[in-house]
């Protein structure tokens, strides 16, 4: 059974920074996109990042510029440095991973999500 567990999330005023990780364990072999999504009170879960294999990065227009992604592929993690944080960056934050299966087929993976609240 995969896990990912995150971990980073806490409270952080207007313009700080934290950085979120996210650990990937249990029968996992090929991982292909890694990625963060949020979603905050009552709207709809939004793509952050996403990082291929190969560490080419895709962010939201929201974020860019202020987030960075990166992967560690021997480790299976991935991390998502927040900085220039906003009141409207508040959100839970999930890990996902995209596990690339035999004759094209893909599995996604959820971590439990982790809060971010950007507030003074």
């Amino acid at each position: 059974q995969v896990q990912l567990v995150e971990s980073g999330g806490g409270l952080v005023q207007p313009g700080g920074s934290l950085r979120l990780s996210c650990a990937a364990s249990g029968k996992i072999f090929n991982i292909g996109y890694m990625g963060w999504y949020r979603q905050a009170p009552g709207k709809e879960r939004e793509l952050v990042a996403t990082i291929t294999s190969g560490g080419s990065t895709n962010l939201a227009d929201s974020v860019k510029g202020r987030f960075t992604i990166s992967r560690d592929n021997a480790k299976k993690t991935t991390s998502l440095q927040m900085n220039s944080l906003k009141p409207e960056d508040t959100a839970v934050y999930y890990c996902n991973v995209v596990e690339q299966l035999v004759l094209g087929a893909v599995k996604q993976h959820w971590g439990k999500g982790t809060l971010v609240t950007v507030s003074s």
